[in-house]
């Protein structure tokens, strides 16, 4: 039945589907719907308050089934995170199988991955097995949405977490990253501020991700439905030319600042808000009005009367001069 992939039998879905629609029944009514003996119901019964889809009380035992969008949605995060281990597991054998045939198997220096799971089981590996460093091209499309709870390479916590650990983060944000609505000021800045190196170019040759001197994945998108297609590189003449191409666009690639200013002075006046250090980021990051309209969800005119407000405040006459003058002023 519909709910076996959750772990119920066919009994215990039966028996709670009827427990929902007759809620506060007794054994003996329970049985009286389903047409069945009431003994045979206590240990189905007992089963779904093992799994905490109903609970029993007063005497006789009266059950009341639990919500079924909480209970039934707790137990399918719980298989999802099954399921996620179980992937990190087969990932992680099939790295030891690799190393243990690669001197017979050269080709397997390049593996193409093919499917979404398997891609965000590989993203999340190479960040976790990180030792010295991790970079990344980052551009739309996302294996995951931006901001959701499978994006870990981005979360705050992740990021400062792991420079403890020593491992550094060098990002390179496509203006398409940025821009993207609601991304910088929930995902790109608390990652900068927790400890990320972040740069931006106008566009990217590819999205990719480079796990010290090891690996690195080249995720791709062939459908309507988002990536499905990824190559995960080890050490070879690829992987060596990958990693000369970061280096050469992070040269080019201009600064991103985050929200951490220097103390201020006598002469900065108020410490700017967010939503000024944002509009700073972009401004300094070369992005036009209509790309900063996008991803800050303001319109036009509102954009532009925010940056003459800005530029006003701080003296400047040009968009050159305001991010001088807000470097001059701790705010970048």
């Amino acid at each position: 039945m519909e709910l076996a992939v959750l772990g119920l039998t066919d009994a215990e879905q039966r028996v709670y589907e009827t427990l929902v629609a007759h809620p506060g029944s007794t054994a003996a009514m329970l049985a009286d719907h389903l047409d069945t003996e009431p003994r045979s119901l206590i240990r189905t019964l007992s089963a779904l308050v093992d799994k905490h889809l109903a609970t029993r009380g007063g005497r006789p035992a009266r059950y009341l089934a639990a919500p079924p969008d909480i209970a039934l949605n707790r137990l399918a995060q719980a298989r999802e995170r099954e399921l996620s281990a179980a992937r990190l597991k087969a990932y992680s054998l099939s790295e030891i199988h690799r190393s243990a045939t690669q001197i017979s198997s050269p080709d397997l220096a390049i593996e193409l991955l093919t499917d979404r799971e398997t891609i965000a089981a590989a993203v999340v590996l190479l960040d976790s097995e990180a030792q010295h460093q991790v970079r990344v091209f980052d551009s739309p499309p996302y294996y995951q949405p931006p901001g959701s709870e499978a994006a870990v390479r981005n979360t705050q916590a992740q990021i400062a977490h792991r420079q403890n650990d020593g491992v550094a983060y060098r990002v390179i944000y496509s203006q398409d990253a940025i821009t993207w609505p609601g991304r910088l000021q929930t995902e790109i800045l608390p990652a900068i501020r927790a400890g990320e190196q972040a740069r931006m170019r106008r566009a990217l040759p590819l999205k990719v991700i480079i796990r010290d001197d090891q690996d690195a994945l080249i995720p791709f998108d062939l459908s309507r439905t988002g990536l499905q297609v990824a190559y995960l590189v080890r050490r070879s003449p690829l992987f060596t030319a990958l990693e000369s191409l970061f280096e050469d666009e992070w040269v080019q690639a201009v600064p991103l600042h985050g929200e951490t200013a220097a103390p201020p002075t006598l002469e900065d006046r108020a410490a700017p808000d967010g939503d000024t250090r944002s509009l700073l980021a972009m401004l300094t990051a070369g992005l036009t009005d209509t790309a900063i309209a996008r991803a800050s969800g303001w319109s036009t005119r509102t954009t532009y009367r925010r940056l003459q407000d800005l530029m006003t405040e701080l003296g400047a006459t040009t968009r050159f001069q305001a991010g001088f003058m807000a470097e001059r002023r701790g705010w970048l």
